[in-house]
């Protein structure tokens, strides 16, 4: 996974590589593998599952379960391949895990979601929309790269930049008010 990784905090923009999708897959095999039926689904969300956008260098991974209770066991099984347990990150993130390369070089965050939060619905629904609507990408990509540039060493205030943008694609997609 040499072409990917960034450090822990810091906030990077790199253009779309292709390799993403294959590194995608490599590791949602090692996670099925790992996991089996435990797990319900397994999606490549986040920006680097988005062709033409461009995206911290990390592969975001959603894991849906359908009851949390298996989350303790999924953690232990993942931890035998080289995820770390940061906890739950509620609804900026679900039950995280993160795989470095080295120390504090992540590679992969792994989100684990129940299938009914409607968190699921949204990692996944965003992903598609970006993927099919070239304006919206645009305009994402362009408050990615305003916020990078604000906030270079500060992945929180960068993450919760992109919040309100999220959330009104997401309601106008189903019809609600944001």
């Amino acid at each position: 996974m040499e072409h990917i990784g960034l450090k822990r905090g810091l906030v990077q923009l790199v253009p779309h590589k292709r390799e993403w999708a294959d590194l995608y897959e490599a590791e949602a095999k090692v996670i099925r593998g790992r996991t089996g039926d435990m797990i319900a689904d397994i999606q490549h969300v986040g920006s680097t599952a988005v062709n033409g956008l461009v995206a911290k260098p990390i592969l975001d991974i959603a894991v849906a379960v359908t009851d949390r209770s298996a989350v303790p066991a999924i953690i232990g099984r993942l931890a035998r391949v080289g995820y770390i347990d940061r906890g739950d990150q509620g609804k900026g993130g679900g039950y995280l895990l993160v795989k470095e390369r080295e120390p504090d070089l992540r590679i992969v965050h792994l989100h684990i979601v129940e299938t009914a939060d409607p968190q699921w619905r949204n990692y996944i629904a965003f992903r598609d929309i970006l993927r099919h609507d070239r304006s919206i990408r645009r305009a994402y990509a362009d408050l990615k790269k305003c916020l990078a540039a604000q906030f270079p060493d500060d992945r929180v205030s960068y993450t919760a930049g992109k919040d309100e943008f999220i959330q009104v694609i997401l309601s106008k997609e189903s019809g609600r008010e944001p």
